[in-house]
């Protein structure tokens, strides 16, 4: 069976390293899987989107409109904006932490919160990541995208376990981040158990 999960973020938060896991996670169970990104401004804080495909045959590495199985989030506006990716009875897993773009600053401000309270209110399984505090507790606040993939894998919204993750995280990033990362991982999969 195929499935699709559309990652979005802003520059800087991972967004590419987080497709590339699953990726690798796919690969590692006998997938066939393709990938695309959209980094746009990312180095200037814009929009970043990764589409990440898999299963026996996958023709495009685009997700069409409706295909996504899951959005995983790390800025809730960004899952808003990408909401039409998801299909009916898909899943979000999105951070808590808003990262105000410059528009919303030069507009008057911009409220995380009320882009959390709109995805709740139009998706039925939406899981929501204190990424902030598993990232102070994993010791870098760099680990947000690997503690939505905790979560993510937690709740059964991923298609792949913790420990298929984790042996993804160990071959795709360098060891000496390994241990902050797999603090981040199992934290963020303390969230997704909640769900």
């Amino acid at each position: 069976m195929n499935k699709n999960c559309l990652i979005c973020g802003v520059g800087g938060q991972g967004v590419v390293l987080a497709s590339r896991l699953i990726a690798a996670a796919a690969m590692q169970n006998g997938c066939f899987v393709r990938t695309a990104e959209t980094i746009g401004m990312a180095q200037r804080g814009g929009s970043v989107v990764s589409h990440v495909r898999w299963g026996e045959v996958v023709h495009s590495p685009l997700i069409p409109f409706g295909g996504a199985d899951l959005i995983l989030a790390l800025e809730p506006a960004e899952a808003v904006r990408a909401l039409h990716y998801l299909k009916d009875g898909g899943a979000v897993v999105a951070s808590s932490k808003a990262v105000q773009p410059v528009t919303a600053t030069l507009s008057g401000g911009y409220d995380g919160g009320g882009m959390l309270d709109y995805l709740k209110s139009h998706v039925k399984r939406v899981v929501v990541v204190d990424t902030d505090g598993i990232c102070a507790e994993a010791g870098s606040y760099k680990a947000a995208n690997i503690a939505l993939l905790g979560a993510a894998a937690a709740s059964g919204a991923l298609g792949f376990s913790i420990d298929q993750i984790e042996a993804a995280i160990r071959a795709q990033t360098r060891e000496r981040f390994f241990a902050v990362n797999q603090k981040a991982l199992r934290l963020g999969a303390r969230e997704g158990i909640k769900s």
